[in-house]
């Protein structure tokens, strides 16, 4: 482990208050989150490996000195710059398959968009300028993991009419003091948060003036006193072997749900204090927001490659590639991977500088990308549930017994058209674990929502489109 996987993980020994089957001592020494900590830590160290390093950082001077950091904080000012952060994401997602989602390079786009726009919130709060100035440079070289939360606990979502946030347990400040705001509520989904150093919160839902207790926009260390975290069923328990669960055993991002209790944030890491609209327009700033969904396509991409890697394998494995209905079904899954790779190259190829010099993909490819995700990753789990069918559920429990006194048996009826036993019942157990194990089912969850509503996205793609050129099309005729 390298200065920077190794300082990392020493970080999470802060007392944090995270609850896995009760109360996590150490969440650097609990099974549940071995193998994700580890996986983390691999990817910091591409930092301090020579083969890797000008992939995912470069140099940068910041407070007068230079410092290695990660690519995801780099300003594009030109494609070139854009291709730079789309090769550190690429390399990431590749390490992980595209498995991992909320790896910190997403949530630090936001803070390098909102950064790059800071002069926007001028007419808002004439001091966000310095603290989102002082936060970038702090999390580039400290190299702080991120992660984003914004969605409220459903707890009872038919509410209409004056909200009782209380009753609804929307985070919201309580009382503010001289050292900061203290405040109470709950947030979902926070992904990654056990692996966090820091949670950028703010609201998702536009607030009005008598709701303004509800709109802020904080940067919560992970260790702060009253935070509770409060995670699901881990799909790793430290004892599952990596040849039967290649994927949970070292890519379960982990979900909580956040619980505030009477928590302070300290006036510097208050963004956006009490201001519906400035929050508003942070949500939506077309800055951050361009260059975090970027990242999510890059990623989305990569992990649809690896569902064709998969299906193809499968397939040929059994012998089953020769037949039409099959390559019919492969060839679907290559149009998904190629069709949104083609949207990233054209993201960035159709991109421009805006009026402060920041280049920033064409955002209407983008969109397309993420809103086209939401039912291509569950077609493609589909897809691969046709390909290799019963396959899936008649693989041997564990790895292990193929060297046990059956072992000989075993490599007679688990061989396939031209693998070994041993290399196709790894290679069901893979696509098993991204198919049909609880790992696998998150997933598909996951894909369909995380963007939020997918009705509601399409329908703000379609609203917020330039409809002008359309109607030229039509005027041609009338």
């Amino acid at each position: 482990m390298s200065k920077y996987g190794e300082h990392y993980i020493h970080s999470l020994k802060d007392a944090r208050s995270v609850w896995l089957n009760g109360r996590v001592t150490d969440v650097t020494t609990d099974p549940h989150f071995a193998g994700t900590l580890s996986t983390i830590s691999s990817l910091f160290d591409m930092m301090d490996c020579a083969e890797n390093q000008d992939k995912v950082s470069e140099v940068q001077h910041v407070r007068g000195q230079a410092q290695r950091i990660h690519t995801s904080f780099l300003v594009p000012h030109s494609q070139d710059d854009l291709l730079k952060r789309r090769i550190a994401f690429e390399a990431w997602s590749r390490a992980t398959s595209g498995v991992m989602s909320r790896l910190s390079d997403y949530a630090r786009s936001r803070i390098t968009g909102w950064y790059a726009n800071r002069s926007a919130y001028d007419a808002y709060d004439k001091q966000f300028a310095e603290k989102i100035k002082t936060y970038y440079e702090t999390a580039g070289v400290e190299h702080r993991f991120l992660t984003v939360v914004q969605r409220d606990p459903q707890i009872n979502r038919s509410a209409g009419g004056e909200v009782n946030p209380e009753e609804l347990g929307l985070l919201r400040i309580t009382r503010k003091t001289s050292e900061g705001v203290y405040v109470s509520g709950g947030k979902m989904i926070a992904t990654a948060a056990p692996y966090s150093q820091d949670l950028i919160v703010f609201p998702v839902a536009k607030w009005g003036e008598k709701e303004k207790a509800l709109a802020s926009a904080l940067i919560v260390p992970a260790n702060s006193k009253g935070l509770h975290m409060i995670c699901r069923a881990g799909f790793d328990s430290g004892n599952v072997a990596r040849t039967d669960y290649p994927l949970s055993s070292a890519y379960d991002e982990m979900d909580a749900v956040l619980i505030f209790d009477d928590v302070l944030i300290p006036w510097e890491r208050v963004l956006l204090y009490e201001n519906p609209d400035a929050v508003w327009q942070f949500k939506n700033d077309s800055v951050a927001n361009a260059l975090a969904y970027h990242q999510a396509i890059v990623r989305l991409q990569v992990k649809l490659e690896f569902t064709v890697a998969i299906g193809h394998a499968i397939a040929e494995s059994i012998g089953a590639n020769q037949y039409l209905h099959v390559q019919e079904k492969l060839g679907e899954l290559l149009m998904q991977s190629e069709t949104i790779k083609g949207l990233v190259i054209g993201s960035e190829s159709a991109g421009k500088c805006n009026d402060q010099g920041i280049f920033l993909p064409h955002f209407s490819f983008i969109e397309t990308a993420r809103n086209l995700g939401t039912t291509y990753y569950p077609r493609a789990i589909e897809l691969l549930q046709l390909i290799g069918a019963g396959g899936f559920i008649q693989t041997p429990s564990v790895i292990a017994d193929f060297d046990g006194p059956i072992g000989h048996l075993l490599e007679k009826y688990y061989r396939g058209k031209d693998v070994d036993a041993v290399e196709k019942t790894k290679l069901f157990k893979l696509a098993w674990d991204l198919i049909g194990s609880s790992l696998g089912s998150r997933h598909e969850l996951y894909e369909r929502f995380y963007a939020g509503d997918p009705i509601r996205n399409k329908a703000a793609q379609y609203m917020g489109y330039d409809k002008a050129a359309l109607r030229k099309m039509i005027d041609l005729y009338l």
